[in-house]
């Protein structure tokens, strides 16, 4: 079992940064897949970003790359994202999930365990 509780949301003017983090409880944190995906107003959940066990592999959707970047600290039980160039369609829900598997990290069907969300709005 796995416990995962975003902080780091807010609001931003367009153009601005934000760094999210993901503290993550339970066993054996380095051995899962972590990634980030954001549910905007009225819309379906989608993938932001994806980041292997060791952290030497990243994926990124399109909309972010560039502007995302995803790291993780195992000694802390960690992930961060790191948004910056922030846009206003970026408003979204942002939630943090693991995964066992390193199968089809962009699907939310992949991931195992989610947190609660962390607000993220972006002003024009």
């Amino acid at each position: 079992q796995v416990q995962l509780v975003e902080s780091g949301g807010g609001l931003v003017q367009a153009g601005g940064s934000l760094r999210l983090s993901c503290a993550a409880s339970g066993h054996i944190f380095d051995t899962y897949i972590m990634g980030w995906f954001r549910q905007p107003p009225g819309k379906e959940r989608e993938f932001v970003s994806a980041i292997s066990w060791g952290g030497g592999r990243t994926t990124n959707a399109d909309s972010v790359k560039g502007r995302f970047t995803i790291s993780r600290d195992n000694t802390k039980n960690a992930v961060n994202l790191q948004m910056n160039s922030l846009k206003p369609e970026d408003t979204a829900v942002y939630y943090c999930a693991a995964a066992r598997s390193q199968l089809s990290v962009t699907d939310v069907g992949a991931y195992d365990y989610w947190g609660q969300g962390t607000q993220v709005t972006v002003s024009s």
